[in-house]
């Protein structure tokens, strides 16, 4: 069974997030709403606009086409640069090397 668009783009934004270790409040901050607003966003109580979406996709650098095309797309072509560390959030410091600052 596909996706329909609505879920299609709550499922790019929620791979984007976790792929960039983005919360939703920093979400909301770019599109200028409250992380309970994104969060009603994401479970489908309120609607992603079309404007939302032109700005969830320039946030990361993604064609809006590719955000409407679901999870997998958005994330393919988020670009190596915005994507997070495996292990560690968003905004943190990696772990100095062995060695280093000693």
């Amino acid at each position: 069974m596909s996706m329909g668009l609505e879920e299609r783009v709550r499922s790019a934004v929620a791979a984007l997030l976790y792929a960039t270790g983005e919360s939703q409040s920093a979400l909301g901050a770019v599109l200028g709403v409250s992380q309970a607003q994104v969060s009603r966003r994401q479970r489908g109580t309120a609607a992603w606009t079309l404007a939302d979406c032109e700005a969830v996709a320039a946030h990361y650098g993604i064609d809006v086409l590719e955000l409407l095309g679901g999870p997998t797309r958005a994330t393919e072509a988020l670009s190596s640069a915005r994507r997070r560390i495996p292990g560690h959030q968003a905004g943190t410091r990696r772990p100095a090397a062995a060695g280093e600052g000693t």
